[in-house]
């Protein structure tokens, strides 16, 4: 391949991957990261090396826990049943069929409905709902704004 398609492949993962930061069909930072090291191979690493491609993976490790985490910390916070955090899950796979909104929405939708059948309570259902979600949405944020980071470091180690 020609250093042109390389380059052009190198991009193509990162906008992937930034898609991939809000989509969770798609693992946007491995993404980042693969596009960073095609980047950083075409020239040999002599611009992008070792250590900077250590900064950057930590990064993307740093954002991949913070996905997972973050809703689940949000829903520890509101007191939420295994069957609130089965149902977030639940509602995060059904959510990919629905577009971004499903994406976005169907997490405290699944969460509530597993805490209202776990508990029968139609309040906490809906705090225990919004708690997850608002976990979920807070580790999102952070993926994408830590992706941003990584592309940062990336443009910054090409440049200097």
């Amino acid at each position: 391949m020609t250093e042109t398609l390389l380059w052009i492949l190198s991009i193509a993962l990162i906008v992937v991957g930034v898609a991939g930061t809000v989509l969770p069909a798609l693992p946007g930072t491995l993404f980042v990261l693969a596009g960073i090291v095609v980047g950083a191979w075409i020239d040999g690493y002599s611009r992008v090396g070792w250590g900077v491609l250590a900064v950057i993976g930590v990064l993307a490790l740093l954002a991949w826990v913070l996905d997972y985490v973050a809703g689940l910390l949000g829903a520890r916070k509101a007191g939420a049943s295994r069957q609130a955090i089965i149902g977030a899950v639940l509602g995060t796979v059904a959510g990919l069929f629905m577009g971004l909104v499903g994406v976005l929405f169907m997490p405290l939708v699944g969460a509530a409905i597993g805490e209202f059948i776990a508990r029968r309570d139609h309040q906490r259902a809906v705090k225990v709902g919004l708690a997850t979600w608002l976990g979920i949405m807070a580790g999102l944020v952070s993926k994408v704004v830590i992706a941003f980071m990584m592309i940062g470091v990336f443009i910054a180690a090409l440049i200097v």
